[in-house]
């Protein structure tokens, strides 16, 4: 899921990394939306707030939307700057820093509202803000990694690309195509987690209320922990391999030395 890089990437890795990191996306907008009445997985809305605010005059406002897109890009950047300068040693690993340091931004949020959060307005910007980062963070992992094929944290793209490709299956020769078909069962996986994570958080805000950025962080360590179990397993059946291997090669020595003592 996460140690497969660009054209490597089947279309089984795709919608498994597609579907769980929608799903956490789908929890924390609507998280953000409950508590702090703004969206935190995709900055288009906060396009048109800067243009706003701009036009007003506000100044203030002005630094802070812009902040928060400048974070959201910021967060994209670093994603991609791990995956292209650590990928050749350890794809493993560059895939993984982005998603740890979202984990550890969500659990901040999670931590501090739960404990400290006194409804202040700059209290919200802030934690907005290391949201936004850490949106960025997941959706420039996704598409790096991917090769610009999964973006989970809006859907946008995505109702425009499943749009797109169902008047194409209108013609049979689009219809038979099994790259158009993959592809559009994995817009289908991502719109359907992401609204299912989105509903998840609306009927569980009431009971965990700032807790459900730990949920979303548990999702996240699934996604960490099942590609690492992945390796060890890999590593583990080659290993035994080697063993069978080298086992094998004794026990041919050693009848090779008995062939040669009773010749």
């Amino acid at each position: 899921m996460l140690r497969k890089y660009s054209n490597s990437r089947s279309l089984s890795d795709n919608i498994k990394l597609g579907t769980l990191s929608a799903f956490s996306a789908g929890m924390v907008n609507i998280g953000s939306l409950l508590l702090f009445f703004s969206f935190s997985s995709n900055v288009t809305g906060h396009y048109a707030i800067l243009a706003a605010e701009i036009v007003k005059g506000n100044l203030y406002q002005i630094a802070v939307v812009f902040s928060w897109i400048f974070l959201f890009f910021f967060g994209s950047f670093v994603s991609n700057l791990f995956v292209i300068h650590i990928n050749q040693k350890n794809s493993y690993i560059a895939h993984s820093i982005p998603l740890i340091l979202e984990i550890i931004c969500l659990m901040i949020v999670g931590f501090y509202g739960e404990y400290f959060y006194k409804e202040t307005l700059a209290e919200t910007e802030i934690l907005l803000a290391l949201m936004l980062f850490a949106m960025g963070l997941q959706n420039g992992l996704t598409a790096s990694i991917s090769n610009f094929t999964v973006k989970t944290t809006h859907l946008t793209g995505t109702t425009t690309d499943l749009g797109i490709l169902f008047s194409m299956f209108t013609k049979k020769e689009y219809r038979n195509n099994e790259a158009l078909k993959g592809r559009a069962k994995l817009l289908l996986y991502i719109t359907a987690s992401y609204l299912i994570g989105a509903i998840t958080a609306g009927f569980t805000y009431v009971y965990l209320n700032f807790k459900m950025f730990y949920l979303v962080s548990l999702v996240l360590v699934i996604i960490i922990i099942y590609d690492l179990s992945k390796l060890k397993l890999k590593l583990y059946w080659h290993q035994r391999k080697l063993i069978r291997l080298n086992f094998d090669n004794v026990i041919r020595m050693e009848k090779g030395n008995e062939e040669s003592v009773a010749s």
